[in-house]
């Protein structure tokens, strides 16, 4: 039996000592953000799917302290997808960027269009399946309640052929720029963005925080801010732009992912010619604790 998510987490910790990296410690900024990379991806079958998917561990669980398991980024192949299971000490996301997907949430499926992702709470059953003749772009974001554990109960349920139900049964995350709404100087950044909290923290039982969906005019910027008690993944859905973290500026494309650590300040800037749209998963230490404090001064 072929698993994409351990088998790419047993490729990392067999290169990498899987443990968190003090902040004095850190890999520059530059060498912390994951660049989505096809040429990367390793094909595989996923919790006894019918068909293959391609993937690579775009954000790894030390890129982080909080309780991250992995951000993967991958294709799911015509035919392909992830097989019905349940995690019972962790929960999952997937998101479908392009074309359509057949979601299943404890045995009930739905045809969804991307942009849009699907939350799975601890202890409920999920997959997904590409019925259509052409590879879908996913992304699979796996946060534990314990740091370091995975696991997984397989159904050996590939989930093809199935009814489905036209109105879904299950919590959806629809990443569209037509439920943004602007905000001026955001966080005492430049320029008026478009925002919007798709997800709360109502959505997870584990200390999963947020989804936000933010997207930044050419020119326009997210200010300096930090947070003390929730570390972030901003995911780059489209555009160019430059991230500041600290002292260490970046530039970043879309597919690109960059993880924030606590106490980090951090801000980001349109600097393409068009928008710069982000997705932003936040996690924190501790259920329901948010925060958010402006510019640089972290005592």
């Amino acid at each position: 039996m072929r698993n994409v998510p351990l088998l790419l987490l047993a490729a990392f910790a067999a290169s990498t000592i899987v443990l968190p990296v003090p902040m004095n410690a850190q890999a520059k900024l530059e060498q912390r953000i994951g660049h989505t990379d096809p040429s990367k991806y390793t094909r595989s079958r996923s919790h006894n799917s019918a068909g293959d998917m391609a993937c690579e561990l775009l954000v790894p669980p030390s890129a982080l302290d909080i309780n991250l398991n992995f951000m993967h980024r991958c294709q799911i192949m015509p035919g392909g997808g992830v097989g019905h299971h349940f995690h019972n000490s962790t929960e999952e996301m997937f998101i479908v960027f392009d074309g359509q997907a057949e979601f299943t949430i404890d045995g009930r499926t739905s045809v969804l269009s991307g942009t849009v992702g699907a939350p799975c709470r601890m202890g409920h059953s999920h997959a997904i399946y590409n019925p259509s003749d052409k590879p879908v772009e996913f992304m699979n974001i796996n946060v534990a309640s314990i740091k370091g554990h995975y696991d997984a109960f397989n159904l050996d349920d590939a989930r093809v052929g199935v009814a489905k139900d036209p109105i879904p049964a299950f919590m959806t995350m629809h990443l569209d720029r037509k439920l943004l709404a602007p905000v001026a100087n955001y966080r005492g950044g430049t320029g008026t963005v478009q925002y919007r909290r798709a997800l709360t923290p109502d959505v997870f039982l584990t200390n999963w925080a947020y989804v936000d969906h933010l997207l930044i005019p050419a020119g326009a910027s997210e200010g300096m801010h930090f947070h003390r008690g929730v570390e972030e993944i901003y995911y780059v859905l489209n555009g160019d732009g430059t991230v500041k973290v600290g002292d260490e500026t970046a530039t970043i494309h879309k597919g690109d992912a960059v993880p924030v650590r606590y106490n980090e300040p951090h801000s980001f800037l349109a600097s393409g010619s068009g928008d710069l749209e982000l997705m932003i998963v936040g996690v924190s230490t501790q259920k329901n604790a948010l925060d958010t404090e402006l510019g640089t001064s972290v005592r």
